[in-house]
């Protein structure tokens, strides 16, 4: 009889005690599951709790944060909503990707001009050296360099390897994409360059 109730307390204990592990879930652990599944009521929910620090919570597997998610989702509304509530995009994954490094290997234009509107630096490189122009490159993109180079992208910083994103171009031809977007770049600096003006007119 004693051991009949023994195990009966037993079940007790381990039908109570999982629905309580369940629960120990962080606040920044469900922030970010709302945003993977797109459920802005409950993102909302943990951003509005007073002291709230979940909008640049780390994700523990892949160190990706919310705006990260919402790019791998590619949907605009939240990256902008992100951005409105104070989300980091410069933020680093496990691998020193920021969100506008994974919106260029999406090949996302609209994405990458959202972020550098949210204050995405273009120059911040992954933990190998590779920024993200030099990304756009390797891909051939032809949109996403011009775009980048339009928000200030830098074509000579060189990555881990000491080559930089035009090296990169040049390997691929002079009449690719890459280098073509780079000459119309060029071109268009020095023009500025040339029709400045000094001195009294």
């Amino acid at each position: 009889m004693r051991k009949l109730i023994t195990g009966g307390l037993a079940g007790v204990v381990l039908a109570v005690s999982v629905p309580a592990a369940a629960q120990n879930f962080s606040d920044g652990y469900k922030f970010l599951k709302a945003v993977k599944d797109r459920n802005l009521n409950d993102a909302n929910k943990y951003l509005d709790e007073p002291g709230s620090v979940v909008i640049n919570s780390r994700d523990l597997t892949t160190g990706e944060s919310a705006l990260h998610i919402a790019v791998g989702l590619r949907d605009l509304s939240w990256v902008a909503m992100l951005g409105n509530r104070g989300a980091n995009a410069n933020f680093r994954d496990n691998r020193g990707a920021t969100p506008l490094s994974k919106a260029v290997q999406l090949g996302w234009v609209e994405g990458v001009r959202a972020l550098i509107g949210a204050g995405a630096r273009v120059d911040d490189a992954n933990d190998s050296g590779e920024t993200p122009l030099i990304t756009a490159i390797h891909r051939r993109d032809a949109a996403m360099i011009r775009s980048l180079l339009a928000a200030g992208a830098n074509p000579d910083r060189s990555d881990n390897s000491g080559r930089t994103a035009r090296d990169y171009a040049e390997q691929q031809g002079n009449s690719g994409p890459a280098m073509t977007e780079l000459r119309r770049h060029d071109a268009s600096r020095a023009g500025n360059a040339g029709g400045e003006t000094y001195g009294p007119r």
